[in-house]
């Protein structure tokens, strides 16, 4: 498999699915801490990793939040967005549209302003000076109450010209997106885009409600649609992109083997399924370590890459110009490797 490898490693990409507070690196957590004099329950980088042993999304959740404290000011989230970026744009990844949690944030008394600008600082510099374009999403937290959902997105108006879309994510069974029926309907007609993570640890169910209810432009993760045929049709007909993170589903347990993952079987039934790395920091692998994991597990052709890596470029929220130019990127790196 060392071809596939270096193919992949090689090969222009799209991430669509990443938590800007998942890619915090613990060496960074560290660092922040002793920068903010934080306390944090953990005396060495070591402690931190073998902690990063989940059971189940829940128990990824209650450690997330935890590192997530040391981020303070401004310059906090612009070197937590620096740091991936760098990281990315070593990958050979072009375009990135990465989630935030303002409300992981605000609840911490920490503003909103504060997050989004260091962010936006991050991604600006990652175009200017990494080549690497991004657009941002601002994540709902589905544990929270609709009405703390609809007072973030108040807060998000004024910022319409750096967030592109609204999402939804964290504690998924228990949380069906018609819970937030109304605040995507608001966003929607603020001119908003849509997605929601469906599917992932929720049933089926779930899935047709983000479509049906919350009128998503996107669906992120969405393995599960595959156990309703009807679905999973729709889906293709509708050509309705799903943002898979192959080791996040193995780490979480979401699948239990990665020769057992469903990627394949939504290539075969023609879903524009794509690659992503969710949690980065949390789950042990980017991008390359993504596509690399799922490809030798499930012995996916250079073809099976390409086609990956081109429903990347077709389901970004990017306008033709854009979309061009990553197609062009990697049609010649096609050409040039076939």
């Amino acid at each position: 498999m060392t071809d596939i490898v270096q193919f992949i490693k090689d090969l222009p990409k799209v991430e669509l699915h990443l938590h800007i507070e998942g890619s915090l690196e613990p060496e960074l957590m560290f660092a922040l801490a002793q920068r903010n004099k934080i306390d944090i329950p953990f005396k060495s980088v070591e402690e931190v990793r073998a902690a990063y042993d989940f059971g189940n999304l829940q128990d990824f959740l209650d450690i997330y939040y935890q590192g997530m404290n040391v981020l303070r000011t401004e310059q906090d989230f612009y070197d937590l967005t620096w740091a991936y970026l760098s990281r990315v744009a070593a990958e050979n990844v072009q375009h990135v549209e990465i989630f935030f949690d303002p409300q992981g944030h605000t609840s911490r008394g920490v503003a909103f302003e504060t997050a989004l600008g260091g962010i936006t600082h991050a991604l600006d510099d990652g175009k200017s000076k990494l080549n690497v374009t991004s657009k941002l999403i601002m994540c709902f937290l589905r544990h929270l109450s609709e009405e703390d959902a609809l007072k973030t997105l108040e807060q998000a108006l004024p910022h319409k010209d750096k967030i592109l879309g609204v999402g939804l994510d964290s504690s998924e069974v228990g949380h069906p997106p018609s819970k937030f029926a109304r605040v995507f309907e608001k966003a929607r007609a603020e001119g908003f885009l849509l997605v929601a993570h469906a599917g992932e640890e929720g049933p089926p169910e779930y899935v047709w409600e983000a479509l049906d209810q919350l009128k998503i432009n996107r669906i992120d993760h969405g393995n599960r649609s595959l156990e309703d045929t009807n679905l999973s049709a729709r889906i293709v007909a509708e050509g309705m992109a799903l943002t898979v993170c192959p080791l996040s589903n193995l780490k979480l347990c979401v699948v239990k083997d990665m020769q057992k993952h469903p990627l394949k079987k939504m290539l075969d039934l023609g879903i524009k399924a794509t690659v992503n790395s969710d949690d980065p920091a949390y789950f042990g692998g980017y991008m390359n370590d993504n596509y690399i994991a799922v490809a030798t597990a499930l012995g996916l052709s250079k073809d099976d890459v390409l086609t990956l890596a081109r429903n990347s470029i077709e389901a970004t929220f990017l306008d033709d110009a854009g979309k061009k130019r990553l197609r062009d990127n990697l049609e010649a790196y096609a050409l040039k490797a076939s």
